[in-house]
């Protein structure tokens, strides 16, 4: 079945040539120009994933991304007005998996769709990765820190399990926007340096006050374990 997109932005015509042309690469699309029924629409099983602008009447984008992600990990990409750093920031705060300035490039913007489709298309592999008080299941996309299951968007999901199959192992940038966000990342891009920052407020620190993922400047970040005792 063709995926569904809700393209939720108050500017109509420029609606209508991104709904032809997402269209033309074989994707339903649906349209909200305004945040209340892109908020509704978001909530319903049909749409699989959502571009959301950030200037629109009765709710803007950030509300309704901040409503959203109380129920709902829907893949969202934010489009925003380009240079203004603020406002993308602040999306990838509240669990936006990613984001494209405006005017965005028709092509650019299927290449991110089909990114994160890709991403959260279910894909079921067997077992759960245990690190010490953390469990991982990559099946069901849950975690579960000391028994109790963390409240994860699927951009985060996915940027922990990268880092959780070589725990005390550097995992390099390149490598967690290629696993998380499913693209190479693009110059003055901090889309996973945001990530993995929700991802620590949501782990809180480890028993000894240390932090669980750990930046290593110029090359990436590791899930930290516990050295071994030598015997």
């Amino acid at each position: 079945m063709p995926e569904t997109v809700l393209l939720a932005d108050d500017d109509v015509e420029l609606c209508e040539l991104l709904k032809e042309y997402l269209q033309q690469e074989g994707f339903d699309v649906l349209l909200a120009h305004d945040g209340e029924k892109a908020l509704s629409e978001a909530a319903t099983p049909l749409v699989d994933a959502m571009v959301l602008d950030i200037m629109m009447p009765k709710m803007n984008g950030i509300e309704v991304l901040k409503h959203l992600r109380k129920e709902h990990d829907l893949p969202v990409i934010m489009l925003t007005a380009r240079g203004d750093d603020l406002d993308r920031i602040l999306g990838l705060e509240l669990g936006a998996d990613d984001y494209l300035p405006k005017p965005c490039n028709p092509r650019e913007l299927v290449a991110r769709l089909r990114a994160v489709l890709r991403r959260t298309a279910g894909q079921v592999v067997a077992g759960v990765i245990q690190v010490e008080d953390l469990a991982v299941d990559q099946g069901t996309r849950q975690a579960w820190l000391d028994r109790q299951e963390l409240d994860l968007t699927s951009t985060e999901f996915s940027v922990l399990h990268a880092l959780v199959q070589k725990p005390g192992h550097v995992i390099s940038k390149r490598d967690l926007y290629l696993a998380a966000l499913g693209r190479e990342p693009v110059r003055y891009d901090r889309s996973i340096d945001m990530h993995v920052s929700n991802l620590r407020r949501k782990l809180g620190l480890k028993s000894d006050g240390e932090t669980r993922i750990e930046t290593v400047r110029g090359l990436g970040y590791q899930y930290r374990v516990k050295a071994e005792t030598p015997a």
